[in-house]
C-alpha cells in the first residue's frame, strides 16, 4: 500500500513538473531610432522620439544615463523633453529605454533596458 501511494505521488510530480510551464520573460524594449538624431550642444531643450518595439506602459528614456519624464504614445514610440542643461557639451550619449518591473503575478520580474542607441551633441 505504501508502495503505491509513493509510485502515485512520483506521478503526480512528474506530470507537474513536465506540463511545460516556465515562468514568462520580462519584455526587453528595442530602439530602432531617434528623432532627432543628434542636437547642436549650448541649444535649448528638445522634444526626443525614440522609435522601436515593446515599450510597455511606464516605460522611460535614459538620456546620458538620466531618467526623463517620458510619454509612452504607443508599443512603438515614446517621447521625452531633454533639457538644455542635458546637451551642454559636445560629444556622444546614449539612449536607452526601461521597461518598469512588472506588477500582479509577474511583480518578480525586474525592470528591463534596451541596448543603447548613441545620439550625438555637435
Amino acid at each position: 500500500m505504501k508502495i503505491r501511494r509513493t509510485l502515485a505521488l512520483i506521478a503526480v510530480l512528474s506530470v507537474g513538473l513536465a506540463c511545460g510551464y516556465s515562468k514568462p520573460n520580462a519584455t526587453v524594449p528595442t530602439i530602432s531610432q531617434l528623432d532627432p538624431g543628434s542636437a547642436n550642444a549650448g541649444t535649448a531643450s528638445f522634444q526626443l522620439e525614440v522609435n522601436g518595439a515593446n515599450f510597455t506602459s511606464g516605460a522611460v528614456i535614459n538620456f546620458n544615463g538620466v531618467a526623463q519624464s517620458t510619454q509612452v504614445v504607443s508599443a512603438t514610440k515614446v517621447e521625452a523633453a531633454i533639457p538644455a542643461s542635458a546637451i551642454l557639451n559636445s560629444g556622444t550619449v546614449a539612449v536607452t529605454v526601461t521597461n518598469p518591473a512588472g506588477t500582479g503575478t509577474y511583480a518578480n520580474m525586474g525592470a528591463v533596458t534596451s541596448a543603447p542607441m548613441n545620439f550625438m551633441i555637435n
